[in-house]
């Protein structure tokens, strides 16, 4: 029997079978036990019993520390080498008072492991969230890709990480960011990744420029600062010299890097890939993640507050969504097309900076993602999951994309750096489900123990009686043979396309595909953004001088808001054109209006009635919606009736930003004393701010007065009104509250 110690529990499992992808655990020492179950470990397909224990015994040293002593048949604390610990409270001394000892090993290795816990972050997308899910296809499309995992009714196992950029792994979830949307698909083929973000497009066409496309919105070199965040001289001074940014920069200015949740953003695979059918023949494709509750965002005093009321906010309900079985689901979709559609368009399907339109090309949906399992260890599987845009599995093939083929290599190379060995695809988060066996070996940190002798082929060892090893397969995975075009070929040349030339078409699409209230939101925030850059004098007038490019109206406002003269037009590489308005761009024109999902926030203190209430969350409940009691005190409040309502927060601690709507049920005592509370004042100003539905009991009325809240179609009483106006934000409100440029 072999057997794994860990976190203070025997993990019983059987022999490892003898496959080129079995996991091996050593030998160790067993202790008795009398009661045992079986628990599904992540990543395995094998069942391994757990030695139960029974109640520990809590006793005092001499110095008065806690020791939690194994009786009956608790497990016994051991060193990873097996050796049980009798203490693990004091370090072992010559005498009581003595020096520590360099003999005592339970002490160095624990402090040497400790020592070495941490691994490099991601040089981007440090900050993650993870959760496992399945994936199932929904839709024959066979004539376009022989892929299994495209196989109507397949069901694949998934592991998905959501992601900031440009912040560290201990920063906040909410600063205006791009996020990362990456797939692991545990495959019968092998696994593929699709490694995207929420946002269709990117800063740059080429991969040569992405080390300085971090470099400067990274915090700057000579000062460490700012942190998650690109509004800081470097950033803007790269970008103002590249005319290529400026569609993402639309993008990254909006709303779309402001999301109210990761259950609630689009995914794209950014590049064109391909697809292979049974026959050969290769399609283009661009993939494309639609949520089931569709988009939202915050707004950007809401994402700053809460910032600073929860820095795990999305983390947090990404994690609560799925533990209470509220299972985040989005549709997988495709845009297919072929040479002839590419060859027809203003822009190149190549370029990593440009987006085909919904409008061009209609999003078929082929599958749905539904995650719906939290990891069980963060680092193990959150962190050292290692994403690679080269992994793909036959019927899918890769695009001459310069972005992506870059990216092909720099994915696989920082694995190493970050992850410590070539072998780590053996890594449980990284393994594939599927079998796998080929004749690399060795290596640091090798879990794998093949037999024989054969780590070479050919070979012709199988004639002889012994193991020959794995041998290539016709049915395996083969580049796409289509033939060059004429620009695909020829001379070696450091060019870019001049097909790549436009870079202001798709930015004034983008733009004007926006409502009223998002184009203010633009607007605001390259104001926000180019106030902070200290070389005044030079990047916000570049920056404004390409943005005349995009639309003249929006370079004025940013020139207004920042108080400077309105600069002459940069000079395009490539003139722009007019294209049809996409509403598949604006998130205001894909918000569903649905409480499911949505989180409201139900203020009470004591003599609120206990009906209204009642009603009230029932209510919610019936809508999908997830009510929070919040009180002044975390032990609740006493209602009319007699009877305590516990509390799901303090007021102090849960403030109106953590909610997608609010409502105040106050009698008149409960109204006249959170009228002195400062946290009650803002609780519905902030609210009211953030242009969320408020419903209020008419006892409550003194409190909306004095949180200035001035009547509209978004303020209702406790009735059906309110539920219906908390599906959804009243953006009309906004100009009445805050100067937008």
């Amino acid at each position: 029997m072999h057997i794994i110690w860990g976190a203070a529990r025997a993990l019983r499992v059987p022999p490892p079978p003898q496959s080129p992808n079995s996991q091996y655990f050593s030998d160790s020492r067993t202790f008795p036990a009398t009661e045992a179950f079986s628990s599904r470990l992540a990543g395995s397909s094998a069942t391994r019993e757990f030695s139960l224990a029974i109640k520990d015994t809590r006793n005092a040293g001499n110095g008065g520390e806690t020791h939690q002593r194994a009786e009956g048949d608790a497990p016994a604390l051991t060193t990873n080498h097996g050796v049980p610990i009798s203490d693990n409270q004091n370090s072992l001394k010559a005498g009581t008072r003595g020096p520590t000892l360099l003999e005592d090993f339970v002490l160095r290795e624990k402090i040497f492991h400790f020592d070495h816990e941490r691994i490099p972050e991601r040089i981007v997308h440090a900050r993650g969230s993870g959760a496992h899910g399945v994936f199932e296809a929904t839709d024959d499309i066979s004539d376009l890709s022989k892929a299994v995992v495209f196989t109507k009714g397949e069901k694949t196992e998934v592991f998905v990480r959501f992601s900031t950029v440009a912040g560290g792994a201990g920063s906040v979830d909410t600063p205006r960011d791009v996020r990362g949307f990456a797939v692991k698909f545990y495959t019968r083929e092998g696994n593929w990744d699709l490694v995207g973000n929420n946002i269709p497009v990117f800063f740059i066409q080429d991969a040569i420029k992405f080390p300085d496309l971090v470099h400067a919105v990274k915090m700057e070199a000579d000062r460490g600062y700012p942190q998650a965040g690109s509004a800081h001289d470097t950033f803007w001074d790269w970008a103002s010299l590249m005319p290529e940014t400026t569609h993402m920069l639309m993008w990254a200015m909006s709303d779309r890097t402001l999301p109210r949740s990761l259950r609630m953003i689009e995914g794209f695979g950014v590049h064109t890939f391909k697809l292979v059918n049974a026959k050969g023949k290769a399609s283009f494709v661009k993939f494309h993640w639609k949520p089931r509750l569709g988009l939202q965002s915050t707004i950007w005093d809401e994402a700053l507050k809460l910032q600073a009321a929860d820095n795990d906010y999305h983390r947090r309900d990404l994690f609560e969504a799925i533990d209470t079985g509220a299972f985040p689901q989005w549709d997988l979709g495709i845009q297919v097309f072929d040479q002839a559609f590419a060859d027809a368009q203003p822009y190149d399907v190549l370029d990593a900076t440009k987006l085909i339109p919904e409008e061009d090309i209609p999003v078929r949906l082929i599958g749905t993602l539904t995650l719906n399992r939290n990891v069980d260890n963060f680092f193990a599987e959150t962190e050292q999951v290692a994403f690679l845009p080269s992994n793909i599995v036959p019927g899918i093939d890769f695009s001459n994309d310069p972005l992506l083929q870059g990216r092909l290599f720099s994915y696989l190379d920082t694995q190493k750096s970050r992850l410590g060995t070539t072998n780590f695809h053996q890594i449980p988060i990284n393994t594939p489900r599927c079998p796998f066996g080929n004749f690399q070996r060795d290596g640091m940190m090798q879990t794998m123990v093949p037999k024989g002798r054969a780590n070479y082929e050919p070979n012709s060892l199988a004639d002889h009686g012994e193991e020959g090893g794995p041998r290539e397969t016709p049915v395996g995975f083969a580049t796409t043979n289509a033939s060059a075009g004429p620009d695909e070929q020829g001379e070696k040349l450091r060019v870019r396309a001049e097909t790549f030339s436009d870079h202001y078409s798709q930015a004034r699409l983008f733009y004007r595909s926006q409502t009223e209230s998002e184009q203010a939101h633009i607007a605001s925030s390259f104001v926000f953004e180019l106030s902070k850059v200290g070389l005044l004098d030079q990047v916000p007038p570049r920056m404004v001088a390409n943005l005349r490019n995009v639309d003249e109206g929006l370079a004025k406002r940013v020139a207004a808001g920042l108080g400077i003269p309105l600069p002459k037009k940069a000079a395009a590489a490539r003139e722009p054109v007019d294209m049809e308005v996409s509403d598949a761009l604006s998130i205001q024109k894909n918000m569903k209006p649905t409480l499911q999902g949505r989180a409201v926030g139900i203020l009470i203190a004591d003599g609120t009635e206990a009906a209204e209430l009642a009603a009230l969350v029932a209510a919610v409940d019936k809508a999908k919606g997830k009510p929070v009691i919040v009180a002044p005190k975390v032990g609740g409040a006493k209602l009319s009736d007699g009877s305590l309502q516990k509390a799901d927060g303090q007021l102090a601690g849960m403030p109106s930003q953590l909610f997608d709507a609010v409502a105040v049920v106050l009698s008149e005592a409960g109204s006249a004393t959170l009228l002195k509370e400062a946290a009650a004042v803002e609780f519905v100003m902030n609210a009211f701010g953030h242009l969320k539905a408020i419903g209020a009991s008419a006892a409550a009325k003194p409190l909306l007065d004095k949180a200035g809240v001035v009547p509209d179609e978004g303020v209702t009483d406790l009735g059906g009104a309110f539920v219906k106006a908390a599906s959804q934000r009243f953006y009309a409100r906004e100009p009445s509250l805050r100067t937008l440029a």
